[in-house]
């Protein structure tokens, strides 16, 4: 158990005993006091499992094995010598192995697409590694046709996970080939509404970095997909048309865009309008309509849709409540203010911990940066350090 209560999973000491995981920071003092080692004993045999994982070097004085096993047997799991071995020999063996494997990405996959909920991207994305790692050993393994369907099913998910971590990350190309990777998986599995989810996600990397006509017509073609079923993709879909059209100046669009998915989001229910990455909640249909209306030039409409969108998020949301500062900020300059939308950007860098300050809300305050001139400018560039 670790210091803030967490029970341990067998299914991890499983994976711990094997060696297809390690433990992670948060399970150290435990492992610690179960043995009565020092921490550093523990760090000493988790670095030599993990040059051991890589071919790379032997054992040290701290034996992998035996302390992983004893921490199984402290938690009522047995761990004899050589039976995690045994049993993949045999597992291996059989019609349809690596079953386990796939109910337990399947478990990763519904716990990652909650979202950070506070954790900063570079955070999320070091949680995820290790179940990216096993989901490309799990893919290189033959499987039934059933099974199969199911793994690249999570695997289209997964990658578009990891595509939106590297789009907040403002890795634009890489968050470009992961969501191409996920695409490929979700046609792969015949998943229509997952197909429309990744396609929509990718239309905002273009939207966001720069380049609205791409973002456009990928965000079309989530909406073809979707259908006119009242789906998260679908909506998702809709938002990001409205942004896009409002970017390259189509105002007609954008308007119409924006009333299409108003009604879309009126009629979501259930998981459809969950807080996930896959879900379309209210929250994530007023930041929308925030950057739509700011874009479109409607500052009243955009104000709202920023009181609106504040009131129904989390403390923790660092990322979100910094985009929609920058939206005020953006309409602050479109109202004639330009000033006070340098002074307020400035604060939003000026707030945000050294891990969000590069990325997604980089971007926007440096368009904002470029859209300002005389002292105004120079006040957001000294922020930007530019």
């Amino acid at each position: 158990m670790t210091a803030a209560g967490e029970p341990c999973d067998p299914e991890n000491l499983k994976r711990w005993e094997t060696e297809r995981r390690l433990p992670t920071a948060v399970w150290h003092d435990a492992i610690a006091a179960v043995y009565g080692l020092d921490l550093e004993d523990i760090k000493t045999a988790i670095a030599a499992s993990r040059q051991h994982r890589r071919g790379q070097g032997k054992e040290t004085s701290v034996d992998r094995r035996r302390f992983i096993g004893a921490a199984a047997a402290a938690a009522g799991v047995a761990a004899l010598p050589g039976i995690a071995q045994a049993r993949e020999g045999i597992d291996g063996a059989l019609t349809g192995a690596g079953g386990g494997d796939i109910d337990y990405l399947a478990s990763a996959f519904e716990r990652h697409r909650g979202g950070y909920r506070g954790r900063s991207p570079h955070e999320f994305l070091q949680e995820m590694h290790g179940d990216i790692t096993l989901l490309k050993a799990v893919m290189q393994q033959p499987h039934p046709t059933r099974s199969r369907s199911e793994l690249v099913h999570i695997a289209a998910g997964l990658a578009g996970l990891v595509a939106i971590i590297q789009h907040d990350r403002g890795d634009e190309a890489d968050a470009h080939r992961w969501f191409h990777t996920a695409e490929r998986a979700a046609r792969e599995c015949g998943d229509r509404r997952m197909t429309a989810w990744v396609l929509a996600r990718h239309a905002m990397v273009p939207l966001n970095y720069g380049a609205p006509e791409q973002a456009a017509r990928l965000a079309a073609q989530a909406r073809r997909v979707a259908g006119k079923a009242p789906t998260g993709a679908g909506a998702l879909a809709a938002a990001v048309t409205a942004r896009a059209l409002a970017a390259v100046g189509d105002q007609a669009g954008a308007r119409q865009a924006v009333s299409d998915v108003r009604g879309l989001a009126e009629r979501l229910t259930g998981k459809e309008a969950a807080d996930t990455w896959f879900g379309y909640p209210l929250q994530k249909h007023h930041v929308h309509l925030s950057q739509a209306y700011t874009l479109l030039g409607d500052t009243p409409a955009a104000f709202q849709a920023q009181d609106d969108a504040l009131d129904l998020t989390d403390s923790p949301s660092v990322m979100t409540r910094a985009l929609i500062a920058m939206d005020t900020a953006a309409c602050l300059r479109a109202d004639g203010d330009p000033g006070a939308a340098a002074d307020m950007a400035a604060a939003v860098l000026d707030r945000l911990p050294e891990s969000y300050r590069h990325g997604l809300v980089r971007s926007r305050v440096e368009l904002l940066h470029h859209r300002l001139d005389g002292r105004p400018r120079a006040v957001l560039g000294d922020a930007l350090g530019t």
